[in-house]
Order: C-alpha cells, then structure tokens, then sequence
C-alpha cells in the first residue's frame, strides 16, 4: 500500500514537472530567441544568444511608437473592464434580488448569447457603426470601449449572479432598515462582498482585451489609435517576416499581461468555481 502512494505521489509529480516544462517552453524560446538576429534564430532557434543584443529592444520601442500604442492599449483596457465589472454587478445584483419572468428570461438571453461567435457579426457589426452611424470615424476609442463592454457583459454577469446568490439577503435588509438607500446597500454593503469575483472577472477580461487583434483591426483604422496587438503587424510581411524584431516585439506585447496573470492566477480558480456553483 506504501508503494502504491509513493508510485501514485511519484508519477504525480512526474505530470506536473512535464505540464510545466511544456508551458515554459515557449516562453524560454521566445526570451533567448529575442536577442539573436534573423540568420542565428533561422539556423539555430533552440540555443542560446551568443551575445545579449537590446539594441532590437530600442529599434522595436522605435518602430512601434511603442509608448503611444501602450498608452492606447491600457486606456482601451482600463475603461472596458472597469464598466464591464461596475455594469455587470449591478446587472446581476438587480436580477438575483428582482427574479421576474422577464429578468429570468433576459439573464437565458445573455447566457445563450455566450454562444454566438463574434466572427458571424462582425461585419453586420462593423457595417452599422462605421457605413451607417460613422463612429468608426469619429471616436474609434469610445466605439472599441462600449463593444468590449457589450461582448464581456455576458460572462461577467454570469459570473456575478451565481455569486450574488450566496450572499445573505438579511444584510441588506438590516442596511436598509439602518437607513440606507438601495444604491448604498450595493456600493456598501454587496460590492465589497464581490471583491473576489470582480478580481477574477477583471484578470480575464484583462487577458482578453489587452490580447485581443480581431476586433481592434476592424474599429481603429488611423495609426495613432492602434493597440499593442495590431502594431506588431509593422514586422510582418507578405513574403518574410522580420524575426529579430518580431519575437522582441512579443515580449514587450506580452511581459506586463503575463506579469498581472501570475499574480492573479489563484483568484481566477477562486472566482469561478464561486461563480458557478453558489
């Protein structure tokens, strides 16, 4: 029986050290391979820089106007998941405590609608906001903005309403009866309550709007409004990539997000498996 829990314990350990190698991987190439030049990646993309060359860091940061771009990139990540968080709790909070037929069937409607693929709307969507209303034109930020928070609304309000249900409806009755209004009984009392669930909705709308190309590639078509994502196109070709300045170019895309994953990892575990069985 020892034997069997020390083979069992073994071979755990045995997965886990695989998983991990196989996850680090890319990242381990993406860093050596970042300091090479086209010929050393092409011929060699497995061994280590002979030398460590930042100046394709420096000409990247160039190429990009990587500073406005990151500037872009954090507005259009910022606000979206902010009023994706703030309209989803309230949205789920007024649908747990009013459970009417049609707050039942509306909160179906945006499960159902978790389903759709974005890309069998996108260009009905694109042809209303930008041939119609011209908004593509006139404010392509605040049009990226209220899209993200109209595809992210589902998922967090999903996520909300499972929590919201395990929260006591007697505290809000003794806030009530305190005085308080319905407004200061959410922002008061419920919201500090959703603190772990709006951590794990804000970490993966985070990942998905910082990350995101397609719907940024349709909405903002002057340069000084692009994200991080569809600027590294500069180092792409028809026929030839630009390796040296691609891979670096990753690197900074995907340095601060990978940063705020690691440390949030453990409230996205946290806050769906709340989500989904309260």
């Amino acid at each position: 029986m020892e034997a069997r829990k020390k083979a069992v314990s073994f071979l755990t350990y045995l997965l886990l050290a695989v998983s991990f190698v196989l996850f680090v991987f890319p990242f381990f190439l993406m860093l050596v391979n970042s300091f090479k030049s086209n010929g050393e990646i092409l011929e060699s993309p497995f061994s280590l820089p002979t030398s460590l060359n930042f100046g394709h860091f420096a000409e990247v940061v160039d190429k990009m106007n990587f500073f406005v771009s990151f500037r872009n990139t954090v507005i259009v990540t910022f606000l979206s998941v902010l009023f994706i968080g703030i309209f989803a709790a309230m949205t789920a909070y007024y649908m747990v405590r009013r459970p009417t037929k049609f707050n039942n069937g509306l909160f179906a409607l945006m499960v159902a609608s978790m389903i759709i693929p974005f890309q069998s709307i996108m260009i009905p969507l694109i042809y209303i906001y930008g041939a119609k209303l011209h908004w593509i034109d006139a404010a392509p930020i605040p049009l990226l903005i209220i899209l993200y928070i109209g595809f992210g609304s589902a998922l967090s309000v999903f996520m909300y309403h499972g929590f919201v249900k395990s929260i006591p409806y007697e505290l809000e009755e003794a806030s009530l009866l305190d005085g308080c209004t319905r407004a200061q009984t959410f922002f008061k009392i419920v919201l500090p309550m959703l603190v772990p669930t709006s951590v794990t909705i804000a970490i993966l709308n985070v990942l998905w709007i910082w990350n995101d190309y397609l719907l940024p590639s349709l909405v903002l078509t002057k340069e000084q409004d692009f994200t991080m994502p569809i600027k590294m196109k500069v180092f792409n070709g028809t026929y030839m990539n630009n390796w040296e300045l691609l891979i670096p170019a990753l690197l900074l895309t995907i340095l601060p997000i990978l940063v705020a994953y690691l440390f949030g990892q453990r409230y996205i575990i946290r806050g769906v498996s709340q989500g989904a069985i309260k």
